[in-house]
């Protein structure tokens, strides 16, 4: 339909708006707001975010991609999710060599990255500590992937990037009224989970543990969007 898009799109911005201003958690708003203010002495001189972070992305995508949470440096520095650190770079180079970015890399908010038929968000949309939130704090942050995945109607894969998501995305699917199986399938790199409502593809983080060691590649991440492409395309 012509008028979907513009409708989708107004909704997720009026739905980024109710993100940013959100103080729910008391320990995230003092870590992010704190590092905010003492920065890393590398961005000494560029303005922090120090927000939650919202999603962005496409919004007639048939994929998303799910993270744990903004890093301290990355995403709550630019204001943009995997903006601005080494998981990004691996993320956006993958998007960007299976034709779901128009430029392999992303440093700011406004450097020009445009994703098609993808949106990328994340479970939690603050900062966490040791980028560890509680299990309360998680809950009191999925509401909005879920109302993310009702606006964002077209989407039909999911790629979770680590465990975390995982179970987040499971609690989300739940929410919308589309289960995972029970049992679920146990999380690993390439593992595949249905429901009515999407197909959930499982990811290693392309954290620095994982890159720097080898138990995530390039060509492992890269083989993870073909197949998204297929599943969503079908």
């Amino acid at each position: 339909m012509a008028g979907a898009a513009p409708r989708r799109a107004g909704a997720l911005a009026a739905l980024t708006e109710e993100i940013v201003d959100c103080r729910a958690c008391p320990r995230l708003v003092e870590w992010r707001e704190r590092v905010a203010r003492e920065k890393r002495a590398a961005f000494r001189d560029e303005p922090y975010w120090g927000r939650p972070v919202p999603g962005f992305g496409d919004p007639s995508a048939r994929l998303l991609v799910a993270g744990l949470a903004p890093a301290a440096h990355g995403g709550n520095r630019t204001g943009r999710i995997f903006t601005g650190d080494r998981s990004g770079d691996w993320l956006f180079g993958a998007l960007h060599r299976n034709g779901y970015a128009n430029q392999p890399t992303s440093v700011r908010a406004d450097d020009g990255l445009r994703l098609r038929d993808a949106y990328v968000a994340a479970a939690v949309r603050c900062a966490p500590p040791a980028n560890k939130p509680t299990p309360a704090e998680r809950d009191r942050c999925l509401p909005y992937l879920v109302r993310e995945l009702e606006l964002l109607d077209r989407v039909r894969v999911i790629v979770v990037l680590g465990q975390f998501a995982y179970d987040a995305t499971a609690r989300v699917l739940a929410a919308c009224g589309s289960p995972l199986p029970s049992p679920r399938p146990r999380f690993g790199h390439g593992v595949e989970a249905e429901s009515e409502r999407a197909i959930v593809l499982c990811c290693y983080h392309p954290s620095q543990q994982n890159t720097f060691t080898g138990k995530l590649t390039e060509s492992m991440l890269d083989a993870v969007f073909e197949r998204a492409r297929v599943l969503s395309s079908s």
